[in-house]
């Protein structure tokens, strides 16, 4: 799922506010910020309440688990879980396998990615008579702009917000829930820290509320947009919780970690200038694509099968898009059955190259670094991309060498061919080698099995 920039990352932000703030007050600044009526509705344990409705059955009660391996032979993960699988069972999602308790209660179903796509596209039809502005988060949660059009669907937002629950159930049977907010920001929070825990599944900031419902939290990692190591780079700043993180010295913060700092503070304080209709671009564009392996691999020359499989396909995107590379990434997790608490469990490491889009040497480079760094250890997940991305306009002459060779020109059939009579109409033979993922992987959809849309 590709989540986007809710925070308007500015310094002068967190000067402005500081200053205001400290002679006039929280709410005088507020008032001069946009103020609108957001919603992030997100559907409730997606894939899992899918294939419950397929099957007649309530998926609030219903213990499934969507599994890439529905056989349970341990090779495959956990893709979804229902709300009653993860309280009886304790199941999360991507458990392996052989961490999926034996019970004749749980229901184990493979994934369908089409049907969700349908599902999905559906609900956000329904979503469009309440607002013209919808705005899809990811395949199971969207933004909806009702600044202007809620008063004609109730007298409150929380009416609206149920109003729109009913209508999604009535018509395909799965269960939302909403956060509410005076901006985007606000309306992640309230789900993601209220909504998904409380019995109607709504839940509301608004800027007024900003003390009450953010400062409380006392776990950062609880935010969005704050993960574990940030949480530790905030603990070694004196910052533990949310209400510290508001009331630190902002000139401290931003010393400390750039436009992040400017982006967490405003976090803090509930405030966003986001607007949702306009694409946010990424700051440093990469492609890439990685796999988690049906199993532990083992064998250096399996391992390197995949590694020259993701690439290609990596290539076969730089080349479709006509740009080139700088930089090429590979990132290795390790299985977990060899789990050492005294090593990493991972391993990632990049080199920079001379500009290039040419096949044969972004893998040598690759494998360079996994012959480089892999210790042994059965490998179960494999990442691969390339950065600092530029257009193909020419090439960087060399008396040696041209990279527009025969070779990168077969490249460019290649590429034309799988165009015009996709993926498997013609592939290396490396991928009949015994590890080759290609061929299986060349009909899923999102990684998992795309299933009957219709069924």
């Amino acid at each position: 799922m590709a989540y986007g920039v809710f925070i308007d990352s500015s310094r002068t932000f967190i000067y402005n506010f500081y200053r205001t703030y400290v002679q006039e007050g929280a709410m005088m600044f507020y008032s001069q910020e946009p103020h609108g009526l957001f919603m992030l509705i997100d559907n409730k344990s997606f894939y899992a309440s899918v294939e419950c409705v397929q099957r007649g059955l309530n998926p609030l009660t219903t213990p499934l688990v969507v599994f890439s391996e529905a056989d349970n032979t341990g090779t495959g993960l956990v893709v979804a879980a229902s709300p009653m699988a993860k309280k009886i069972f304790h199941i999360k999602n991507v458990d392996r396998g052989y961490q999926i308790p034996q019970d004749s209660r749980l229901l184990m179903v493979p994934p369908r990615m089409n049907l969700y796509i349908k599902k999905n596209l559906q609900i956000n039809q329904i979503f469009t008579k309440y607002t013209d502005r919808v705005s899809p988060y990811s395949i199971d949660e969207s933004i909806l702009d009702l600044t202007h059009s809620w008063q004609l669907f109730g007298q409150s937002p929380q009416q609206v917000a149920r109003t729109i629950q009913k209508d999604v159930y009535r018509h395909l049977g799965l269960v939302t829930t909403v956060g509410i907010g005076e901006n985007p920001l606000q309306a992640k929070l309230a789900l993601d820290l209220y909504a998904k825990h409380n019995d109607h599944f709504i839940g509301i900031i608004t800027y007024q509320t900003v003390p009450k419902m953010i400062w409380p939290v006392k776990e950062l990692t609880d935010i969005w947009g704050i993960g574990k190591r940030m949480a530790l780079r905030l603990n070694k700043l004196g910052i533990h919780n949310m209400y510290e993180l508001a009331h630190v010295n902002p000139y401290q913060l931003t010393e400390h970690l750039g436009l992040t700092g400017s982006d967490l503070y405003a976090t803090a304080w509930g405030i966003d200038r986001t607007d949702i209709t306009k694409p946010v671009p990424p700051q440093n564009k990469s492609i890439g694509n990685s796999q988690v392996l049906p199993r532990d691999y083992h064998h250096q020359s399996e391992i390197e099968t995949v590694i020259k499989e993701i690439t290609a396909q990596v290539v076969a995107r730089i080349n479709r898009h006509q740009l080139q590379t700088r930089v090429v990434h590979l990132a290795i997790t390790y299985s977990g059955h060899y789990y050492h608490p005294n090593h990493k469990n991972y391993f990632a490491h990049s080199h920079h190259i001379p500009p290039t889009a040419d096949e044969k040497e972004i893998r040598l480079q690759i494998l360079t670094i996994f012959r480089k760094y892999w210790d042994g250890r059965p490998v179960r997940d494999i990442a691969i991309s390339c950065g600092q991305l530029s257009p193909e306009t020419g090439e960087q002459l060399n008396l040696f060498h041209s990279s527009k060779n025969s070779d990168y020109r077969l490249q460019q059939v290649i590429a034309n061919i799988r165009n015009k009579y996709g993926n498997t109409a013609i592939m290396s033979a490396n991928s009949l080698k015994k590890g080759g993922t290609f061929i299986k992987r060349a009909g899923l959809v999102g990684g998992h099995n795309g299933g009957n849309a219709f069924e």
